[in-house]
């Protein structure tokens, strides 16, 4: 047996050991206040002359729109899992199994991240949904990323930690409302093992990458995780609160906290395919490095100016 099979073979153990079904485990709902301190909002640090209401309302629209982009993004990567699935050579292959175990844990999360949303009633609607152009753009990447596996193992590692970082801030503050953090430690359990999985695979992906694909991560896939980043807060949820959509949307992503809080995400990716050999010390592409904020050698700049406090000790 391979070090890999064993490895997985031991998460396949772990996720039969405690199944969660959110509506029998986590009954209850959210309060109807502000769901999240004002230094956890995406404007934090800056200089937005808001009222209470209004960041009441900012934070229920941040937090449904943070939830309806994972759940999307696990449809994602459920899309590319099932396709593993129904191509599989061998279907008793531990990782096949393992597989399944996390398609139904996905699942089991999307319906907690929808009975969330359905609870905060969010009015905000995103500026792309609808728009031909991008539903094309979007079909076309989904399909290229879920048909080659270095690249989605990639992406679910970013799809993991970048939320992992977030909900990790906001369950551990003593302000965040009490459902939605025992929502987030629930999640960040769970995703546990995937980030596991995704890691324990990589090397294994990477060996049968094509040299399209390995340039694609190399290159681009910086460029889809920073708006994988970007967009977990959509343009639209500030029009809620009487701000310029698109305007706010591009300050708030260039401000200190955004930026600090976008490099502490995306740094355990890149630590990742540092360790997958994906990547290589003193020979970090730029785009990775202008992502996590590190030098050629994976070395973290310093912490930015503004910067909140709750990012300055990470």
């Amino acid at each position: 047996m391979t070090a890999v099979v064993e490895r997985v073979e031991r998460l396949n153990r772990a996720s039969l050991r405690r199944v969660i079904e959110p509506d029998a485990d986590l009954p209850g709902s959210i309060g109807d206040g502000q769901l999240m301190a004002d230094e956890l909002l995406s404007i934090a640090g800056m200089d937005l002359d808001l009222t209470a209401e209004q960041r009441r309302i900012l934070s229920r629209e941040e937090v449904a729109s943070m939830f309806s982009a994972g759940t999307r993004f696990e449809a994602v990567l459920e899309i590319g899992f099932a396709r593993q699935v129904a191509y599989a050579r061998d279907l008793t292959d531990p990782r096949i199994t393992y597989l399944l175990h996390e398609i139904g844990e996905e699942t089991r999360h999307q319906r907690l991240f929808i009975r969330l949303i359905s609870q905060i009633n969010p009015q905000a609607v995103h500026p792309l949904e609808g728009k031909a152009w991008m539903d094309r753009l979007d079909r076309f990447g989904t399909g290229w990323i879920t048909n080659h596996l270095a690249m989605l193992y990639v992406m679910v590692l970013a799809g993991e930690e970048i939320p992992d970082q977030m909900q990790k801030l906001a369950s551990e503050h003593p302000a965040t409302d009490p459902f939605l953090a025992s929502v987030n430690r629930y999640h960040r359990q769970e995703e546990a093992r995937h980030l596991s999985f995704a890691r324990t695979m990589l090397p294994e992906v990477w060996a049968g990458a094509s040299r399209v694909e390995r340039t694609v991560i190399r290159r681009i896939a910086p460029l889809v995780i920073s708006d994988l980043f970007r967009f977990m807060v959509h343009p639209g949820v500030y029009s809620q609160v009487g701000l310029d959509p698109w305007a706010t949307w591009k300050q708030v992503n260039k401000s200190p906290t955004r930026v600090q809080l976008r490099r502490v995400s995306t740094r355990p990716v890149l630590e990742a395919l540092l360790n997958a050999g994906v990547l290589d010390r003193g020979d970090i592409p730029a785009g990775w490095q202008k992502l996590c904020g590190v030098n050629a050698d994976g070395v973290p700049e310093p912490v930015l100016n503004g910067v909140g406090s709750l990012l300055a000790a990470e």
